[in-house]
Protein backbone atom coordinates (compact mmCIF):
# COMPACT_ATOMS: atom_id res chain seq x y z
CA UNK A 1 0.00 0.00 0.00
CA UNK A 2 1.26 3.49 -0.90
CA UNK A 3 2.34 5.33 2.28
CA UNK A 4 1.83 9.07 1.65
CA UNK A 5 3.25 10.11 5.04
CA UNK A 6 6.53 8.37 4.25
CA UNK A 7 6.59 9.42 0.60
CA UNK A 8 6.20 13.20 1.09
CA UNK A 9 9.33 13.67 3.27
CA UNK A 10 11.36 11.69 0.74
CA UNK A 11 10.00 13.87 -2.07
CA UNK A 12 10.85 17.01 -0.11
CA UNK A 13 14.42 15.82 0.54
CA UNK A 14 14.78 15.01 -3.14
CA UNK A 15 13.35 18.38 -4.17
CA UNK A 16 15.38 20.70 -1.91
CA UNK A 17 18.56 20.55 -4.07
CA UNK A 18 16.37 21.31 -7.09
CA UNK A 19 14.83 24.28 -5.25
CA UNK A 20 18.26 25.72 -4.44
CA UNK A 21 19.39 25.25 -8.03
CA UNK A 22 16.24 26.65 -9.64
CA UNK A 23 16.09 29.70 -7.35
CA UNK A 24 19.70 30.53 -8.13
CA UNK A 25 19.20 30.03 -11.86
CA UNK A 26 16.01 32.13 -11.85
CA UNK A 27 17.89 35.09 -10.34
CA UNK A 28 20.62 34.59 -12.92
CA UNK A 29 18.23 34.41 -15.86
CA UNK A 30 16.31 37.47 -14.70
CA UNK A 31 19.51 39.43 -15.37
CA UNK A 32 19.65 38.06 -18.93
CA UNK A 33 22.38 35.48 -18.26
CA UNK A 34 21.61 31.88 -19.22
CA UNK A 35 23.86 29.83 -16.95
CA UNK A 36 23.86 26.20 -18.08
CA UNK A 37 26.74 25.66 -15.67
CA UNK A 38 24.37 25.17 -12.72
CA UNK A 39 25.03 21.38 -12.56
CA UNK A 40 28.76 22.04 -12.33
CA UNK A 41 28.29 24.82 -9.78
CA UNK A 42 26.18 22.56 -7.58
CA UNK A 43 28.89 19.92 -7.86
CA UNK A 44 31.58 22.42 -6.85
CA UNK A 45 29.44 23.66 -3.95
CA UNK A 46 29.12 20.10 -2.72
CA UNK A 47 32.81 19.17 -2.96
CA UNK A 48 33.99 22.45 -1.42
CA UNK A 49 31.75 21.80 1.57
CA UNK A 50 33.13 18.26 1.78
CA UNK A 51 36.71 19.58 1.71
CA UNK A 52 36.01 22.00 4.56
CA UNK A 53 34.22 19.36 6.64
CA UNK A 54 36.88 16.73 5.91
CA UNK A 55 39.82 18.77 7.18
CA UNK A 56 37.88 20.08 10.17
CA UNK A 57 36.87 16.58 11.27
CA UNK A 58 40.47 15.40 10.89
CA UNK A 59 41.74 18.28 13.03
CA UNK A 60 39.60 17.43 16.08
CA UNK A 61 38.44 14.36 17.94
CA UNK A 62 34.79 13.24 17.72
CA UNK A 63 34.20 14.36 21.31
CA UNK A 64 35.51 17.90 20.75
CA UNK A 65 33.67 18.80 17.55
CA UNK A 66 32.09 22.24 17.81
CA UNK A 67 28.62 22.19 16.24
CA UNK A 68 28.85 25.80 15.08
CA UNK A 69 32.20 25.26 13.33
CA UNK A 70 31.03 21.93 11.90
CA UNK A 71 28.26 23.83 10.12
CA UNK A 72 29.84 27.19 9.31
CA UNK A 73 33.10 25.86 7.81
CA UNK A 74 31.48 23.65 5.11
CA UNK A 75 28.86 26.35 4.53
CA UNK A 76 31.44 29.07 3.89
CA UNK A 77 33.58 26.75 1.77
CA UNK A 78 30.56 25.87 -0.36
CA UNK A 79 29.58 29.52 -0.80
CA UNK A 80 33.14 30.53 -1.67
CA UNK A 81 33.57 27.78 -4.27
CA UNK A 82 30.21 28.60 -5.87
CA UNK A 83 31.02 32.33 -5.85
CA UNK A 84 34.28 31.72 -7.71
CA UNK A 85 32.41 29.69 -10.32
CA UNK A 86 29.91 32.53 -10.72
CA UNK A 87 32.70 35.08 -11.09
CA UNK A 88 34.40 32.98 -13.76
CA UNK A 89 31.13 32.70 -15.68
CA UNK A 90 30.48 36.46 -15.42
CA UNK A 91 34.01 37.36 -16.48
CA UNK A 92 33.71 35.19 -19.58
CA UNK A 93 30.17 36.13 -20.61
CA UNK A 94 29.68 39.68 -19.33
CA UNK A 95 33.18 41.15 -19.53
CA UNK A 96 34.59 39.12 -22.45
CA UNK A 97 31.14 38.58 -24.04
CA UNK A 98 31.71 34.88 -24.70
CA UNK A 99 28.83 32.70 -25.87
CA UNK A 100 26.70 31.92 -22.81
CA UNK A 101 25.60 28.45 -23.93
CA UNK A 102 29.13 27.26 -24.63
CA UNK A 103 30.46 28.83 -21.44
CA UNK A 104 27.76 27.25 -19.30
CA UNK A 105 28.34 23.78 -20.72
CA UNK A 106 32.09 24.21 -20.22
CA UNK A 107 31.46 25.25 -16.60
CA UNK A 108 29.42 22.10 -16.04
CA UNK A 109 32.17 19.90 -17.45
CA UNK A 110 34.80 21.74 -15.42
CA UNK A 111 32.73 21.59 -12.21
CA UNK A 112 32.18 17.84 -12.45
CA UNK A 113 35.85 17.24 -13.22
CA UNK A 114 36.89 19.52 -10.34
CA UNK A 115 34.64 17.65 -7.93
CA UNK A 116 35.75 14.21 -9.06
CA UNK A 117 39.43 15.15 -8.90
CA UNK A 118 39.34 16.51 -5.36
CA UNK A 119 36.81 13.89 -4.24
CA UNK A 120 39.11 11.14 -5.47
CA UNK A 121 42.09 12.82 -3.78
CA UNK A 122 40.28 12.92 -0.43
CA UNK A 123 39.29 9.28 -0.79
CA UNK A 124 42.97 8.38 -1.27
CA UNK A 125 43.89 10.41 1.84
CA UNK A 126 41.48 8.37 3.94
CA UNK A 127 42.87 5.08 2.60
CA UNK A 128 39.31 3.80 2.34
CA UNK A 129 38.67 0.52 0.54
CA UNK A 130 35.38 1.87 -0.84
CA UNK A 131 35.28 4.83 -3.29
CA UNK A 132 33.54 7.23 -0.91
CA UNK A 133 34.04 9.55 2.04
CA UNK A 134 31.80 9.44 5.12
CA UNK A 135 31.47 12.67 7.14
CA UNK A 136 28.95 11.42 9.65
CA UNK A 137 29.75 13.93 12.42
CA UNK A 138 29.21 16.94 10.14
CA UNK A 139 26.19 15.36 8.50
CA UNK A 140 24.53 14.86 11.89
CA UNK A 141 24.67 18.63 12.47
CA UNK A 142 23.21 19.46 9.06
CA UNK A 143 20.40 16.89 9.15
CA UNK A 144 19.32 17.48 12.76
CA UNK A 145 15.58 18.17 12.91
CA UNK A 146 13.49 19.83 15.59
CA UNK A 147 13.59 17.74 18.79
CA UNK A 148 9.82 17.64 19.20
CA UNK A 149 9.05 16.63 15.58
CA UNK A 150 8.67 12.92 16.38
CA UNK A 151 6.09 13.66 19.07
CA UNK A 152 3.72 15.34 16.61
CA UNK A 153 2.97 12.24 14.54
CA UNK A 154 2.30 12.67 10.84
CA UNK A 155 2.38 16.48 11.07
CA UNK A 156 5.87 16.46 12.54
CA UNK A 157 7.10 13.92 9.99
CA UNK A 158 5.77 15.85 6.99
CA UNK A 159 6.57 19.43 8.06
CA UNK A 160 9.21 19.41 10.80
CA UNK A 161 11.54 16.48 10.15
CA UNK A 162 14.14 18.25 7.99
CA UNK A 163 17.51 19.90 8.49
CA UNK A 164 17.90 23.67 8.58
CA UNK A 165 19.03 23.89 4.94
CA UNK A 166 15.62 22.67 3.77
CA UNK A 167 13.87 25.55 5.53
CA UNK A 168 16.58 27.94 4.34
CA UNK A 169 15.87 26.93 0.74
CA UNK A 170 12.17 27.76 1.17
CA UNK A 171 12.96 31.10 2.82
CA UNK A 172 15.41 32.06 0.07
CA UNK A 173 12.85 31.20 -2.62
CA UNK A 174 10.16 33.41 -1.07
CA UNK A 175 12.60 36.25 -0.40
CA UNK A 176 13.84 36.07 -3.99
CA UNK A 177 10.24 36.17 -5.23
CA UNK A 178 9.51 39.24 -3.09
CA UNK A 179 12.67 41.05 -4.17
CA UNK A 180 12.00 40.42 -7.86
CA UNK A 181 8.38 41.57 -7.81
CA UNK A 182 8.14 44.11 -4.99
CA UNK A 183 11.40 46.05 -4.76
CA UNK A 184 13.27 48.62 -6.84
CA UNK A 185 16.27 46.30 -7.05
CA UNK A 186 14.04 43.60 -8.54
CA UNK A 187 12.56 46.09 -11.00
CA UNK A 188 16.02 47.14 -12.16
CA UNK A 189 17.12 43.51 -12.44
CA UNK A 190 14.11 42.59 -14.56
CA UNK A 191 14.73 45.66 -16.72
CA UNK A 192 18.32 44.54 -17.34
CA UNK A 193 17.07 41.10 -18.35
CA UNK A 194 14.38 42.43 -20.66
CA UNK A 195 16.36 45.19 -22.39
CA UNK A 196 19.85 46.00 -21.17
CA UNK A 197 20.15 48.85 -23.67
CA UNK A 198 17.05 50.57 -22.28
CA UNK A 199 18.17 49.94 -18.70
CA UNK A 200 21.62 51.34 -19.51
CA UNK A 201 20.05 54.44 -21.04
CA UNK A 202 18.02 54.89 -17.85
CA UNK A 203 21.21 54.97 -15.77
CA UNK A 204 21.14 51.39 -14.47
CA UNK A 205 24.56 49.74 -14.20
CA UNK A 206 23.83 46.62 -16.27
CA UNK A 207 27.24 45.05 -15.69
CA UNK A 208 26.92 45.32 -11.90
CA UNK A 209 23.42 43.83 -11.88
CA UNK A 210 24.50 40.93 -14.09
CA UNK A 211 27.51 40.20 -11.89
CA UNK A 212 25.62 40.44 -8.60
CA UNK A 213 22.60 38.42 -9.78
CA UNK A 214 24.71 35.68 -11.36
CA UNK A 215 27.13 35.36 -8.43
CA UNK A 216 24.29 35.38 -5.90
CA UNK A 217 22.43 32.77 -7.93
CA UNK A 218 25.57 30.64 -8.13
CA UNK A 219 26.03 30.70 -4.34
CA UNK A 220 22.39 29.70 -3.83
CA UNK A 221 22.76 26.85 -6.33
CA UNK A 222 25.96 25.73 -4.60
CA UNK A 223 24.00 25.26 -1.38
CA UNK A 224 21.95 22.67 -3.26
CA UNK A 225 25.09 20.60 -3.73
CA UNK A 226 25.99 21.02 -0.06
CA UNK A 227 22.50 19.92 1.01
CA UNK A 228 22.67 16.84 -1.20
CA UNK A 229 25.92 15.66 0.34
CA UNK A 230 25.46 16.65 3.98
CA UNK A 231 21.75 15.97 4.42
CA UNK A 232 20.27 13.84 1.64
CA UNK A 233 23.33 11.57 1.24
CA UNK A 234 24.07 11.55 5.01
CA UNK A 235 27.54 13.03 4.57
CA UNK A 236 28.74 10.45 2.05
CA UNK A 237 30.59 11.76 -1.00
CA UNK A 238 30.93 9.52 -4.05
CA UNK A 239 32.14 10.71 -7.42
CA UNK A 240 29.41 11.14 -10.06
CA UNK A 241 26.68 10.60 -7.47
CA UNK A 242 24.67 13.74 -8.26
CA UNK A 243 23.00 12.27 -11.31
CA UNK A 244 20.97 14.71 -13.39
CA UNK A 245 19.77 16.89 -10.51
CA UNK A 246 21.49 19.97 -11.88
CA UNK A 247 19.64 19.67 -15.18
CA UNK A 248 16.39 19.03 -13.32
CA UNK A 249 16.95 22.34 -11.50
CA UNK A 250 17.24 24.12 -14.84
CA UNK A 251 14.09 22.36 -16.07
CA UNK A 252 12.34 23.49 -12.89
CA UNK A 253 13.03 27.13 -13.81
CA UNK A 254 10.97 26.67 -16.98
CA UNK A 255 8.29 24.72 -15.14
CA UNK A 256 7.83 27.56 -12.63
CA UNK A 257 7.77 30.16 -15.44
CA UNK A 258 10.61 32.07 -13.76
CA UNK A 259 8.84 32.52 -10.40
CA UNK A 260 10.93 31.41 -7.39
CA UNK A 261 7.92 31.26 -5.04
CA UNK A 262 6.19 28.73 -7.28
CA UNK A 263 9.34 26.64 -7.10
CA UNK A 264 8.67 25.59 -3.50
CA UNK A 265 5.74 23.36 -4.41
CA UNK A 266 7.11 22.55 -7.85
CA UNK A 267 10.40 21.23 -6.43
CA UNK A 268 8.49 18.83 -4.17
CA UNK A 269 6.45 17.70 -7.19
CA UNK A 270 9.63 17.16 -9.19
CA UNK A 271 11.21 15.33 -6.27
CA UNK A 272 8.18 13.05 -6.02
CA UNK A 273 8.15 12.33 -9.74
CA UNK A 274 11.89 11.60 -9.67
CA UNK A 275 11.56 8.94 -6.96
CA UNK A 276 8.17 7.63 -8.08
CA UNK A 277 9.88 4.58 -9.56
CA UNK A 278 10.96 3.51 -6.06
CA UNK A 279 7.32 2.98 -5.13
CA UNK A 280 6.65 0.66 -8.04
CA UNK A 281 6.34 -3.06 -7.23
CA UNK A 282 9.67 -4.86 -7.50
CA UNK A 283 8.36 -7.28 -10.10
CA UNK A 284 7.93 -4.57 -12.72
CA UNK A 285 10.41 -4.38 -15.59
CA UNK A 286 13.45 -2.14 -15.09
CA UNK A 287 12.79 -0.38 -18.39
CA UNK A 288 9.36 0.69 -17.16
CA UNK A 289 10.89 2.11 -13.97
CA UNK A 290 13.34 4.14 -16.03
CA UNK A 291 10.43 5.65 -17.95
CA UNK A 292 9.10 7.08 -14.69
CA UNK A 293 12.30 9.10 -14.31
CA UNK A 294 11.41 10.90 -17.53
CA UNK A 295 8.25 12.36 -15.99
CA UNK A 296 9.78 15.65 -14.72
CA UNK A 297 11.17 16.40 -18.17
CA UNK A 298 7.94 15.46 -19.92
CA UNK A 299 5.97 17.72 -17.58
CA UNK A 300 8.44 20.55 -18.26
CA UNK A 301 8.03 20.17 -22.02
CA UNK A 302 4.24 20.24 -21.65
CA UNK A 303 4.42 23.44 -19.56
CA UNK A 304 6.80 25.01 -22.07
CA UNK A 305 4.43 24.22 -24.94
CA UNK A 306 1.40 25.56 -23.06
CA UNK A 307 3.10 28.81 -22.03
CA UNK A 308 4.37 29.31 -25.58
CA UNK A 309 0.86 28.85 -26.98
CA UNK A 310 -0.66 31.25 -24.46
CA UNK A 311 2.06 33.80 -25.31
CA UNK A 312 1.50 35.77 -22.10
CA UNK A 313 4.45 38.09 -21.51
CA UNK A 314 4.65 37.36 -17.77
CA UNK A 315 5.09 33.64 -18.52
CA UNK A 316 7.96 34.14 -20.98
CA UNK A 317 11.70 34.23 -20.28
CA UNK A 318 13.51 37.59 -20.23
CA UNK A 319 13.72 39.01 -23.74
CA UNK A 320 17.53 39.31 -23.73
CA UNK A 321 18.15 35.90 -22.12
CA UNK A 322 21.35 34.36 -23.45
CA UNK A 323 22.36 37.45 -25.45
CA UNK A 324 25.56 39.38 -24.80
CA UNK A 325 25.11 43.14 -24.39
CA UNK A 326 27.28 45.41 -26.50
CA UNK A 327 26.95 48.98 -25.32
CA UNK A 328 28.28 50.26 -28.62
CA UNK A 329 25.20 48.84 -30.37
CA UNK A 330 22.83 50.87 -28.23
Amino acid sequence: MFDLVSFIPRAVCQGIPLLFGSTGETLTEKSGNLNLGIPGIMYVGGICGVIGAFFYERSVTPDTINSFLAIIIPLLCSLLGSLIMGLIYCFLTVTLRANQNVTGLAMTTFGVGFGNFFGGSLIKLTGSEVPSIALSATSARFSASLPFAEKLGWFGKIFLSYGFLAYLAIIIAFVASYVLRRTRVGLHLRAVGESPATADAAGINTTRYKYVATCTGSMIAGLGGLYYVMDYACGVWSNDAFGDRGWLAIALVIFTVWRPGVGVISSILFGGLYIRDLCIPTGMMLSVKELYKMLPYIVTIVVLVITSMRNKREDQPPASLGLAYFREDR
